[in-house]
C-alpha cells in the first residue's frame, strides 16, 4: 500500500510545525522519518492517521485522498512510545481488543491472537496484566494489537525511545525481521539515526518542518544534501573545516590549510561563491605516524577510547576535526601528528545555504 504526501501543510496559528511536504512510499516499504525535537516528524504521522487536520496539501493512502476520512476508517494501526495498553485487561484481551471492536468472528479472533502471539514470542505471557510484563514484553504486546488487526500500514512513533539501550538494540532488529515477514508498509518515526539507519528501506529527513532529504540510508550517508544532513547522519557527524574558494589559484584555504582543485572541481564549484565548507567522515580521516604526500600535520585535542576503535579528536587550521582509529591507538594530549584526507570522499557545501555542492580535491599543505 503507497501513501503520499502531497505538499502537505500544518500551521498552529503563525507557526508552521509541517513546511509543504512531498514524499511517496513504495508499498511494503519502511520509511523512517528523521529529525531532531520539533521537526515535524510526529506532527506529520498524526496527520496521516487523521489526528491532526491537515491545513493544505493531500494525503493519499493506496492512491484515495483522506484528508476528511476520519481516523477509525483509514484502516492504518498506530503503535505509541507508551504503549496505551488497557491495565484492566490480559495481555491476551489487549491484544484481541481491536478485533472485537470490529465485530470480527471470536473464532477468527481467537486465531488471530495466538498466530500473533507466537509470531512476537509471547504466548505465555496472554494470561497476565500489563503490571506483570517488562518494558520490552510491553513492546511487543502493543505490537501484537497492532499487527493483529491486519492493517492497510503501520504507524510508529518512537516505539523504542522507553526501553534500555541493550533491549532497544535487540527489538529494533526484531522489529526489522517482523516487517519484512509481514510486507506491511510502515511509517516510524524517531530522533535516533542509529536506529533510523538500521530499520530504514528508505529514510526522510527532516528539520524545521521541511524535508531536507528522502533516500536509502547509504545515500544519504555518502551523499548528504547538504551540512545538516551531513551533520546530524552519522555517529560522530561529519567533520567540517570551513574556508574559501580562491578560483584564480584554483584552491580551497582555510588559515593556512590549503587544496589545489583538480579539473573536475573546479568545474562542479564554477558557480559556487567565495564561502566554502569542506566537509569529511571521521573514517575517512586517517592518522599516520610521519609525513608523507598528501598528508598534512595536525595536534591532538583529546582522545576517546570506544572499545572497538578510539575517536581521535584533532586541531586542524584552528578547527576541531574527529578522527577513528584503531583500539589501540596511543598519543598525548597536544602531540603533532600526521593526518591524510581520503580525496574521493571529500564533499564541500555552500557556507550560506549549506548545500551540497561537490567533492573531490588533492592536499597540497597545511600549518597547524
Amino acid at each position: 500500500m503507497s501513501i503520499t504526501f502531497d505538499q502537505v501543510t500544518k500551521k498552529y496559528g503563525d507557526v508552521v510545525a509541517v513546511d509543504r511536504l512531498s514524499l511517496e512510499t513504495r508499498d511494503g516499504e519502511l520509511v523512517v522519518l528523521l529529525g531532531p525535537s520539533g521537526c515535524g516528524k510526529s506532527t506529520s504521522l498524526r496527520m496521516l492517521a487523521g489526528l491532526e487536520e491537515i491545513t493544505s496539501g493531500n494525503i493519499l493512502i493506496g492512491g484515495e485522498r483522506v484528508n476528511d476520512v476520519p481516523p477509525q476508517r483509514r484502516d492504518l494501526a498506530m503503535v505509541f512510545q507508551n504503549y496505551a495498553l488497557y491495565p484492566h485487561m490480559t495481555v491476551g484481551e489487549n491484544i484481541k481488543y481491536p478485533l472485537k471492536v470490529r465485530n470480527i468472528e471470536p473464532d477468527e479472533s481467537r486465531r488471530r491472537v495466538l498466530a500473533t502471539a507466537e509470531m512476537l514470542g509471547i504466548s505465555s505471557l496472554l494470561d497476565r496484566k500489563p503490571r506483570q510484563l517488562s518494558g520490552g514484553e510491553r513492546q511487543r504486546v502493543a505490537l501484537a494489537r497492532a499487527i493483529v488487526r491486519q492493517p492497510r500500514a503501520y504507524l510508529m512513533d518512537e516505539p523504542l525511545s522507553n526501553l534500555d539501550a541493550m533491549l532497544r538494540v535487540y527489538m529494533r532488529g526484531e522489529l526489522k525481521r517482523l516487517q519484512r515477514e509481514l510486507g506491511t508498509t510502515t511509517i516510524y518515526v524517531t530522533h535516533d539515526q542509529a536506529e533510523a539507519m538500521t530499520l530504514a528501506d528508505r529514510l526522510a529527513i527532516l528539520r524545521g518542518g521541511r524535508l531536507q532529504q528522502f533516500d536509502t540510508p547509504m545515500n544519504i550517508y555518502n551523499r548528504p544534501a547538504n551540512k545538516f544532513v551531513a551533520e546530524f547522519v552519522g555517529t560522530p557527524g561529519m567533520n567540517f573545516i570551513e574556508g574559501h574558494l580562491d578560483k584564480t589559484d584554483r584552491r580551497f584555504a582555510s588559515n593556512g590549510f590549503v587544496l589545489e582543485l583538480v579539473d573536475e572541481e573546479m568545474e562542479r564549484l564554477k558557480k559556487a561563491q567565495s564561502g566554502l565548507v569542506l566537509g569529511i567522515r571521521p573514517e575517512y580521516v586517517r592518522v599516520m605516524e610521519g609525513p608523507g604526500e598528501g598528508r598534512v600535520p595536525a595536534r591532538i585535542h583529546v582522545t576517546e577510547l570506544m572499545g572497538n576503535e578510539t575517536l581521535v579528536f584533532l586541531m586542524l587550521a584552528g578547527q576541531k576535526v574527529v578522527a577513528r582509529a584503531p583500539a589501540d591507538f596511543r598519543a598525548e594530549i597536544d602531540t603533532e601528528v600526521w593526518i591524510e584526507l581520503d580525496r574521493k570522499r571529500m564533499h564541500f557545501f555552500d557556507r550560506d545555504s549549506g548545500e551540497l555542492l561537490s567533492g573531490e580535491c588533492r592536499v597540497v599543505s597545511a600549518e597547524c
